[in-house]
């Protein structure tokens, strides 16, 4: 059987309990109509890119779903009548991926970056140029010792 990957975007004042219901209604029509939720993620309320229907933000869910073709033209079908779903992309893959997907991997090293205290800006770091001196002297690289400009005026030399 074909292999589809299916994430869909509700809007963001839908309230977790509704996004549940709803991915319980799509997971229902797939089983109702031959096919299988491999695995479902809930990747949480995330920022958009863009406005999307006065939406910021929306809950975005994916679905790995092995079962034939009918079935993603009626899921489909149905979040375009739901009025609680922004957007929806159904893309057809050759095999699922193992583990968790690169969404959940990110929240993961986000998360684990938070704990850990990182995260700061760039100014609090030691040495360079936020943190040194501002005259130019401190690392430079492999570029070398610093030479003069052209226009300095020009160093006493002893004859």
């Amino acid at each position: 059987m074909p292999l589809y990957e299916h994430v869909f975007l509700a809007r963001q004042d839908a309230s977790a309990t509704q996004v549940e219901e709803l991915t319980t209604q799509m997971t229902g029509i797939v089983e109702s109509l031959g096919g299988k939720v491999v695995k479902m993620e809930n990747w949480g309320v995330r920022s958009l890119t863009y406005r999307m229907d006065k939406n910021r933000k929306a809950h975005f869910v994916m679905l790995n779903i092995d079962g034939p073709s009918a079935i993603v033209a009626e899921i489909e079908r149905q979040e375009r009548i739901n009025e609680d779903v922004i957007r929806y992309l159904t893309v057809r893959v050759e095999e699922h991926e193992e583990g968790p997907s690169a969404m959940m991997r990110k929240a993961d090293r986000d998360r684990d970056r938070d704990d850990r205290g990182g995260g700061g800006f760039r100014g609090d770091r030691e040495g360079g140029f936020r943190g040194g001196d501002r005259d130019g002297g401190g690392f430079r690289g492999d570029r070398g010792p610093r030479r003069p400009r052209d226009d300095a005026p020009a160093a006493a030399t002893e004859e």
